[in-house]
């Protein structure tokens, strides 16, 4: 069941999963999206490796504290802006997201966790081990990147289609949901069966539970402004595990392997096949991946 709380002075919604005495693991999500992309399977995979497994939505996203009223971004401006070396109004930052995700533990009495993020939400987990290190047992990133200017472009179709507007899902939201299903067909990989319909169902709940009116942008916004993370990712000393699909459209696979060179003693997971998604045929391989790293994390009967 769904609750809320106060962190770090906003509103968040969060649910979870499994016993509240097992160890924690945090579910973060991505850009524009809400926690039930995390979906209910897959946290029921955690759970049953013995984890209570929280989810939440962002700032900005779903059910959780909205910053509608700071008004939409302007994709063309903000461009503009940072090619011009410039600073573009912001929001909020990725640090302030990474806080938002401190107060949620700290608002359920979890002193530490097990950190899992996809895309923007593996930027977050990533900073929060490295500014938050005694509160994350482990960190797995996914399909995620460092902020590494050197790194790889999204390949342009692909970028181009999630930075179109969508068609507002109150005057219209047959067209809305085809936009969406379109980008998602376009970013999954090609090694496993894209369902529509789940899909379409998914995105119809996110529509249904609250959709927070420029809050993508304002992620974007927080997102393009965190910089080159690396000489941080170099202090986390959490057990890491970085995965990342082969044919991953929108952020690159070499994203990821600058991700785990960045972090010492990271492991690097490619997993072939997979785009920018995690489809229902990999829940069981990814929650296996994150409980291994998890279980780094704790002493060795032999006291290694």
């Amino acid at each position: 069941m769904m609750k809320n709380l106060n962190s770090n002075g906003i509103t968040l919604a969060y649910d979870s999963f499994g016993e509240e005495a097992a160890e924690a693991i945090l579910l973060i999500s991505g850009l524009g999206t809400q926690m039930i992309r995390w979906a209910d399977p897959f946290c029921g995979e955690l759970a049953a490796l013995g984890y209570r497994v929280i989810r939440f939505d962002n700032r900005d996203a779903g059910r959780s504290t909205s910053f509608a009223q700071h008004g939409t971004v302007d994709v063309g401006t903000l461009v503009s802006l940072l090619m011009a070396g410039q600073r573009p109004p912001v929001t909020y930052t990725l640090a302030d997201m990474a806080a938002d995700a401190i107060g949620l533990l700290d608002a359920l009495s979890i002193p530490q966790a097990h950190v899992v993020g996809r895309s923007m939400g593996g930027m977050i987990a990533q900073m929060m081990a490295s500014e938050y290190p005694s509160r994350v047992l482990s960190l797995t990133s996914i399909m995620s990147a460092t902020g590494n200017p050197a790194l790889p472009s999204a390949e342009p179709d692909a970028m181009t289609m999630m930075m179109r507007p969508a068609p507002d899902p109150v005057l219209d939201e047959a067209g809305f949901l085809d936009h969406g299903v379109a980008f998602a067909r376009r970013v999954a990989g090609t090694a496993y069966s894209f369902d529509e319909e789940a899909c379409r169902a998914l995105l119809g709940e996110e529509v249904r539970r609250g959709r927070v009116p420029g809050g993508f942008g304002r992620q974007f916004v927080a997102i393009a402004l965190a910089g080159d993370r690396r000489s941080q990712l170099a202090t986390i000393k959490a057990p890491t595990l970085v995965i990342h699909g082969t044919n991953d459209p929108l952020v690159h696979p070499g994203c990821g392997q600058d991700t785990a060179a960045s972090i010492p003693d990271a492991e690097m997971m490619l997993i072939d096949g997979m785009g920018h998604d995690l489809p229902a045929q990999l829940f069981s391989t990814v929650a296996h991946a994150i409980d291994r790293t998890a279980r780094r994390s704790r002493p060795s009967i032999f006291g290694a």
